[in-house]
């Protein structure tokens, strides 16, 4: 297995393809491609990450670079920590929805916003040339913690101009949290609570062990269904180990899909103010549609956070994201954040004194279908293939090869953060998405 190096960071198995060498060689390049002066570093739970943190700190304190450690913290935590502190940057340990064995390293610039695809590339020309030169025993990095980035995270999404504060808590909700016992573990069920809502945790204890599969996928969150409910929740919220990502569980314990977090927080920012929203092209369609009924335009960009980030800033994009439970609003921040996500749609849903799953019923329904296959033969020629079979298709090839017709899509594609080729077909039946899906499994 590779190590795995793209606008994500860089990935791998500790121990076999995540190697002190490797972690060191690729945060040292880091610091010198955005001439480093202070940099903010935080963690998600995992076991490994205590190591690799003080090994990225001595990294840069080697390099005359001051550090600002902030410890057990989500990934929008730090994106925002590192604004907030004027941080040349920052450097997450975290392998986010990755199995427990692996561990990884994003980078931040100064923006708090990950590298753009030519910024990484000369980042790993860098440490592949490991031309480094270090400071003095005169010109080493001091070192401080903080521990008060969740409130500083929290008090900030409470400030939105998006979330009725005062609306939610009148609702009084009650809600479950799964944090896979992630760096979510802490902040989620506090800005819960200071929403005025009742929290039943579970899986809330940071210890990295996580009890479940790491993503907030559907087959993932029969514990959390449960929890909703044997406690009459009103809604539940699973996150993924670093707390980018949000999916929800209706109050009947049914998880409604991923897909829909961005939908409910997109129309909840969108009621408010009607400008354009920015997508990945793996998202469902249902944000098109939003858009469509908002009369404003809904970008496509290619899957990757710094993707949708850039394409929001060119377009000026008022909210957007990824399908996979991941909303950004740039009122606060250009990344993904689960916090944001839970409060807008506590938000919507005081507003309208309704359910979740009255939302769910009165929105277009799209089946959409994930596959994903270990890479065995050229994924090029099954693209070359796919074209032909799809002859008369939208076609778009800015990552893999998307094609899109009517209220219907396909999306071929390497995945940036696993060794595997993903496939997502979305139609307004289950019927014609497994039809789609199957066409283009039938090419690899």
């Amino acid at each position: 297995m590779k190590l795995m190096r793209s606008i994500s960071g860089i990935r791998g198995v500790v121990g076999q393809t995540l190697t002190p060498q490797i972690i060191a060689s690729h945060a040292k390049a880091f610091l010198d491609l955005i001439n480093a002066k202070k940099i903010v570093i935080g963690m998600d739970s995992r076991p490994t990450g205590n190591a690799i943190a003080e090994l990225v700190c001595g990294v840069c304190r080697l390099s005359g670079v001051e550090v600002v450690d902030s410890g057990l913290a989500t990934t929008p935590t730090v994106e925002l920590l590192v604004e907030h502190l004027g941080a040349s940057g920052g450097i997450i340990i975290t392998a986010s929805h990755n199995p427990i064995e692996w561990n990884a390293l994003k980078f931040l610039n100064g923006k708090g916003m990950f590298l753009g695809p030519n910024e990484a590339k000369e980042l790993f020309a860098k440490a592949d040339a490991a031309e480094f030169f270090w400071a003095s025993y005169s010109e080493m990095g001091k070192k401080e913690s903080i521990s008060n980035g969740d409130e500083m995270h929290i008090n900030a999404t409470l400030a939105l101009p998006f979330v009725d504060v005062q609306k939610i808590k009148e609702r009084k909700f009650r809600v479950a949290v799964d944090a896979v016992n992630g760096a979510g573990s802490f902040a989620l069920p506090k800005l819960l609570e200071a929403l005025g809502c009742k929290v039943v945790k579970i899986y809330c204890e940071p210890n990295g062990i996580f009890p479940r599969g790491a993503e907030p996928l559907q087959e993932n969150l029969s514990d959390l269904s449960k929890a909703v409910e044997e406690n009459k929740c009103d809604i539940g919220f699973a996150l993924d180990p670093d707390a980018d990502r949000c999916a929800i569980a209706d109050e009947n314990g049914e998880p409604i899909g991923e897909e829909y977090t961005l939908a409910v927080a997109a129309e909840t920012v969108l009621e408010r103010e009607a400008k354009p929203i920015s997508i990945n092209l793996s998202t469902s369609r249902m944000c098109e549609d939003l858009a469509e009924k908002f009369g404003v335009k809904c970008y496509r960009a290619a899957v990757g956070e710094i993707n949708v980030s850039l394409d929001m800033m060119e377009h000026g994009c008022i909210a957007g994201g990824e399908g996979n439970g991941g909303v950004i609003l740039p009122a606060l921040h250009y990344g993904r954040d689960s916090l944001v996500s839970a409060a807008l749609v506590l938000d919507l849903l005081a507003r309208h004194s309704i359910k979740i799953s009255d939302w769910v019923k009165s929105h277009s329904s799209y089946t959409m279908i994930k596959k994903k296959f270990e890479i065995k033969n050229s994924v090029s020629v099954a693209m070359e293939k796919a074209k032909k079979t799809f002859a008369g298709w939208n076609a778009d090839e800015r990552d893999g090869l998307w094609l899109g017709k009517d209220k219907s899509f396909v999306h071929l594609r390497v995945s940036n953060t696993e060794p595997v080729i993903r496939i997502i077909a979305e139609a307004p039946s289950a019927e014609k998405a497994g039809t789609l899906c199957a066409k283009i499994e039938e090419l690899l």
